[in-house]
């Protein structure tokens, strides 16, 4: 039973072993008082008189000196080989039940008076080496459940230890984890500011102080929603469609008629929860490489839908298009880099990402991501622990 559920004296004494091995032998040896006074005393009719009840009292209290060097004998034998062991216990009990039965038919002739008992010698011997084997039998047997509490408390200390440094180790891990994302979306906001700013320039530099502040203004708004919204926690579909379409207003100030706008987004699936401003990179680079070069722009075209337990999120181009694409780091631009490792920090594996050549014109850009209508443990314990 674990100490902590002791009393604190009770603790006190479950961790000391002298007091425990002192009182088993007040307790044992005057037990065999009782017994003996029942089963002999009373059972041959002795009358019970004082010098037979008490000699039943003075053979327990000589055991119990008697039997006391047994405990320091198997204190320095413990370690040895097993029969070595046994063999030097049993000469010890062999002893000790000589020593006491010679001094019990001694006392129990000079307190009662009866002679002629040392024929009977071997009689009260085998009586006595009963008795001590049982002794010795319960020594051992508190002593290997002592040393099992022992190991077990040892265990639950190394266990309580394990779990301890595992949810350290965890909680290390997560806020790891936590940080790169944060650093991946975080990263967007000076590389689309830097684009954004640069056009607003451009206008300025137009004259065109109408458009300019349009931009300024729906930059704000977008810069403010970017802040609001913490990097680790996803946003729901609906809310990620609003982002983009607070960037794409800032672009449509910047290419006017050039830039056509198609949303396709099933109605349920608005309530999954994605990454935030996971849509803004492709739209970005949509407007880079397909609205930009050419001069009559394009159309760029956002379908969203529930297909078999997933997400499926495609974002298409009227451009030029591009040869089909195979993402690695050492080919993709920064924002499609930070996109696909955004999409792996909240997904792992389980997620779908291809840049695809149209059939037609352009360029096709698929996600495919896992169902979450909740937001993950993750995203749990970094809020709610």
């Amino acid at each position: 039973m674990p100490e902590t559920q002791f009393h604190p004296l009770a603790a006190k004494f479950y961790r000391n072993t002298d007091a425990q091995f002192w009182l088993l032998q007040l307790v044992g040896w005057f037990g065999l008082s009782l017994i003996s006074f029942f089963s002999l005393t009373v059972w041959y009719d002795q009358q019970t008189e004082l010098s037979y009840v008490a000699h039943t009292l003075v053979q327990s209290a000589l055991g119990i000196l008697v039997s006391w060097p047994l405990r320091p004998l198997a204190h320095a034998v413990w370690d040895v080989p097993f029969w070595r062991r046994f063999s030097l216990i049993f000469l010890g009990l062999f002893v000790c039940s000589g020593i006491w039965a010679l001094l019990r038919i001694w006392t129990f002739m000079l307190m009662t008076g009866e002679q002629g008992l040392w024929p009977d010698f071997g009689g009260w011997l085998f009586g006595s080496i009963l008795i001590f084997v049982s002794w010795a039998a319960f020594y051992h047997g508190i002593k290997y459940y002592q040393l099992l509490q022992s190991e077990h408390a040892v265990l639950l200390s190394v266990a309580a230890d394990n779990k301890e440094q595992q949810l350290k180790r965890s909680k290390a891990e997560t806020f790891a984890h936590e940080a790169q994302l944060k650093m991946l979306r975080y990263q967007l906001n000076p590389h689309f500011l830097f684009n954004t700013l640069n056009a607003i320039s451009s206008l300025v530099r137009g004259k065109d102080e109408d458009k300019a502040n349009s931009m300024i203004v729906q930059l704000s708004s977008f810069l403010r929603y970017s802040l609001d919204n913490d990097p680790v926690r996803r946003v729901t579909l609906k809310e990620e469609v609003e982002a983009l379409k607070l960037y794409l207003n800032i672009e449509r100030t910047r290419f006017g008629d050039r830039l056509a706008l198609n949303f396709d987004i099933d109605p349920k699936a608005e309530a999954i929860r994605i990454p935030s401003l996971i849509l803004q990179p492709l739209a970005e680079n949509a407007i880079k490489y397909a609205i930009a070069p050419a001069e009559e722009g394009g159309t760029i075209t956002i379908r969203a839908a529930l297909i078999d337990g997933c997400v499926e999120i495609e974002l298409d181009d009227t451009g030029p298009g591009m040869s089909p694409f195979q993402y690695d780091s050492a080919s993709a631009g920064i924002g499609l880099r930070n996109t696909i490792d955004r999409l792996h920090g909240f997904y792992g594996d389980s997620y779908t990402f291809k840049i695809n050549q149209k059939n037609t014109q352009g360029t096709s850009v698929f996600m495919r991501l896992p169902l979450e209508k909740k937001e993950s443990a993750f995203e749990d314990f970094i809020f709610d622990g």
